[in-house]
């Protein structure tokens, strides 16, 4: 290849095959594409080492994207559960896959991952230091960071999260404005529990540079954390979060300067009317490079339902510019997600993020709509069941209570609107008592 990244190809007028793929599936010239892409405002994840990829566009002008939380842990270390939910995620088609593991020897499940996976994934490197190590946190050094790091690189993860904008100056901000729930990022806690323990500064932050080698060298989609997101509507757009963003958006020019493709991270829990204002921080402050949101969460208040709670938020996100949600599902807060857990999880994020792309007009979004209406119009439940986002619970739920009349429900019955509209409009006469004639 006459080129490192996805980006440096971009800046070189080359067209990338991802970017061919990309460009057909948004509906959008391949050189306005690559355009977006030299300029940051569009990523294309790809490591060169994650050959059953089939890639995604994340950014301006591309439809809202979702990831899918999936991985190992002390407490639930079933690494073959974690790989049937990794299947339904990718039947379901969900466009990322983020391997969250934190706990023993991750490698088997990422490699898995990654060799099974036409959806993108993504890791957290620092979950897996301790277990890589079998070392406290305290006592694994910044240049064992950075390894872990290269390793995920080198088994193909396609953006990475790494939590490098916590630094110094923002610990010290974070010291002076005292939040309800303090740091709740687990990234952003265990770097700031190494840097208070060990005094030394963030690792990511101080060899920012070595970071930028290894992204380089692989493809890897830099998705720079948000440490210090809010937990709760009350510490939301407080001065760490701000000052953070702040940070972030300084290492944003400093990765594109090395053609490596960078993602903000988000909030959050947040209260409603923050969150527009919040993406249009994000595109200020960090010039324009994709957001990508976890919700927001718009109320604390809603454990067990926090996939309903998320879903608002993630759909004010996206509609106000946002790229890239994170799924939310039923058990956030409470216990490893199991399968039903996650797809609830799904479904609810699919639905906020095609309603952001209506809201803002993606083009082609709201075509499936216009067809589902035409399919209500008509009563026709096959094609309703066809072009639902998730068909299984809707035909479930006509099966499990058939109407006397085909053509209503169980709570219209032959009041239903749709029957007798398409009958006045026909001519003939609507018999609600008696039986048509």
């Amino acid at each position: 290849m006459n080129y490192s990244t996805q980006m440096d190809a971009a800046k070189k007028g080359i067209v990338t095959k991802e970017m061919e793929v990309v460009a057909k599936k948004e509906g959008i010239h391949v050189e306005e594409l690559k355009k977006r892409v030299a300029e940051g405002t569009v990523v294309i994840p790809a490591n060169k080492h994650h050959h059953s990829l089939d890639p995604e566009g994340i950014g301006l002008g591309m439809r809202t994207k979702i990831n899918v939380n999936l991985g190992i842990s002390k407490d639930c270390y079933d690494i073959e559960a974690e790989m049937v939910k990794v299947k339904k995620a990718l039947e379901m088609k969900t466009e990322a896959i983020m391997d969250l593991s934190s706990f023993g020897k991750t490698e088997a499940f990422r490699q898995r991952l990654v060799e099974i996976s036409p959806a993108l994934v993504g890791t957290v490197p620092i979950y897996d230091a301790v277990g890589f190590y079998d070392k406290e946190l305290q006592a694994i050094t910044a240049d064992e960071f950075l390894r872990v790091v290269e390793k995920h690189g080198e088994d193909g993860a396609d953006f990475v999260t790494v939590h490098a904008g916590i630094n110094r100056e923002a610990v010290d901000v974070f010291k002076r404005n005292k939040r309800l729930t303090n740091i709740v990022s687990r990234g952003g806690s265990l770097l700031y529990g190494w840097m208070e323990l060990t005094g030394n500064e963030n690792p990511f932050y101080e060899h920012y540079d070595r970071l930028l080698d290894i992204c380089e060298k692989h493809d890897i989609t830099l998705s720079l954390g948000d440490a210090c997101r809010p937990g709760s509507i009350h510490d939301a757009t407080d001065a760490s979060q701000v000052k953070e963003l702040m940070v972030l958006g300084e290492l944003t020019l400093r990765a594109w300067e090395r053609n490596v493709q960078v993602i903000i991270e988000g909030p959050g829990h947040m209260a409603m009317n923050e969150i527009e204002a919040n993406v249009l921080l994000e595109k200020k402050l960090c010039h324009g490079a994709p957001f990508y949101v976890l919700g927001p969460i718009v109320t604390d208040i809603a454990p067990g339902y926090d996939h309903i709670t998320s879903a608002i938020g993630g759909a004010m996100a996206a509609g106000s510019g946002a790229d890239f949600l994170c799924y939310v599902t039923p058990a956030e807060h409470l216990r490893l997600p199991s399968l039903d857990d996650m797809k609830e999880g799904i479904i609810a994020a699919k639905i906020a993020a095609h309603a952001g792309d209506i809201a803002k007009q993606i083009p082609g979004s709201s075509e499936i709509d216009h067809k589902m209406s035409k399919a209500r119009q008509e009563l026709d439940w096959k094609k309703m069941f066809e072009l639902a986002i998730e068909p299984e619970k809707p035909k479930e739920y006509r099966e499990t209570s058939m109407p006397a009349h085909e053509d209503s429900c169980t709570m219209c019955g032959k009041m239903c609107s749709m029957r007798n509209m398409n009958k006045i409009m026909e001519g003939k006469n609507i018999n609600i008592l008696r039986e048509d004639e």
